[in-house]
């Protein structure tokens, strides 16, 4: 076997994805891949356990009108924990718009995470301070700004691994393409996971790909791939963990697929009951991530029925606090359409501002009984006086 051929082998990801804890919470210890200490794991239930509320919650919202819209990640929570607990403190994670668990767990709070979904123009948090880049809408595009703020930080010679999220439906994009190539060459330290929930929307992975699995898809770039149990979270820990600090020691990037499963619809405006049948999604119930941790835990002794309630009392109390913020009104201020336009404001800008203004004053006064009056027009239109 010649040289380029077993480095090709060496890229490609296992036919079995790693998995450390099987669904009945059973531990299968892996060659490679260790399981992650006790702290981590009872970390990573108490994220989960907050997760699937946050999920749940924000569900509620929607159909009380709170949020405009709420890509659920129900069921995904082990990934969207484990990317966020294999960051480092000066790493940068690039989430999509279903990854809100996993912003929450890098330190935005809930409602920060939200102001976005709920119709808000604003990302609702700063970048800058939470190393969280805002969640993005289309598919693929935060790929190729991952790849670029990584290779930016190794040029200026900072210790910063970046972590990029997507579904399976952004490896059909060419971003998700251009975005590999470029880290590969460059050798950026990226790690690509992608979340395979099966569905693009309606569309099934199998109408998407011909490959063996997403996963595979690296070795075209010169990058290793590798499978993991997404709904194990200590494997997606483990992988992630061994890929990031490829990346942090200069290895370059890695792709992860983690098999996984959307356990409700795409959004609140979806009805996943035409392109999917029940059986389907009730198969994936006994897989749930949560439900296996709880009973490794358990098992180990690493969890008591008073650490459940005290679990649970905490998750009840971010939801409440996530109602209450929510149910607060907006200040709106209109200034902001023209203030994160330009560094400076151009002229003809702050001429609209004034308009704008002097229409507002104007509807102000009149509201106020300022004397305004209004008068009825020959051509039947109404006409306001003052």
């Amino acid at each position: 076997m010649n040289t380029s051929v077993e480095h090709a082998q060496a890229l490609l990801p296992r036919e079995i994805p790693v998995q450390l804890i099987d669904q009945t919470g059973t531990a299968h210890p892996d060659d490679v891949y260790a399981m992650p200490d006790a702290q981590r794991l009872t970390d990573a239930y108490r994220a989960l356990v907050h997760g699937r509320r946050l999920n749940d919650q924000c569900s509620a919202l929607v159909r009380q009108g709170r949020l405009a819209v709420y890509p659920s990640s129900h069921g995904q929570e082990a990934c969207q924990v484990a990317a966020a607990l294999a960051l480092g403190e000066n790493d940068w994670l690039f989430p999509t718009y279903r990854d809100t668990v996993a912003v929450v767990n890098r330190g935005v709070t809930p409602e920060e995470a939200l102001v976005l979904l709920r119709g808000d123009w604003h990302s609702g948090y700063d970048p800058k301070r939470t190393r969280v880049a805002p969640q993005a809408t289309p598919l693929a595009t935060q790929l190729l700004h991952a790849v670029g703020l990584a290779h930016a930080a190794t040029l200026r010679g900072e210790d910063t691994v970046v972590m990029a999220l997507c579904g399976d439906g952004a490896t059909s994009e060419g971003d998700f393409h251009e975005a590999l190539n470029f880290a590969a060459v460059f050798m950026v330290p990226v790690v690509f996971f992608v979340q395979n929930n099966e569905f693009a929307i309606s569309v099934p992975l199998a109408k998407q790909t011909h490959a063996p699995s997403l996963a595979h898809k690296a070795v075209g770039y010169g990058m290793p791939g590798q499978r993991v149990d997404g709904n194990d979270v200590a494997a997606v820990m483990a992988v992630l963990d061994e890929a990031v600090e490829r990346a942090r020691s200069g290895g370059g990037p890695t792709l992860i697929e983690a098999h996984t499963y959307r356990m409700q619809a795409h959004t609140n405006a979806d009805d996943d009951t035409r392109y999917r049948e029940r059986d389907e999604v009730k198969a994936w119930v006994d897989r749930d991530p949560l439900t296996r941790m709880r009973a490794y835990l358990s098992t180990a002794g690493l969890l008591s029925a008073d650490d459940e309630e005290a679990l649970a009392a905490e998750a009840e109390a971010m939801a409440s606090d996530l109602r209450d913020a929510l149910n607060r009104e907006v200040e709106v201020d209109p200034e902001d359409l023209f203030r994160y336009v330009y560094a400076s404001r151009p002229a003809h800008l702050e001429k609209q501002w004034n308009q704008l203004k002097d229409e507002m004053a104007r509807s102000a006064a009149y509201a106020a009984g300022s004397g305004a009056a209004v008068d009825s027009a020959t051509d039947g239109t109404m006409e306001v006086r003052s």
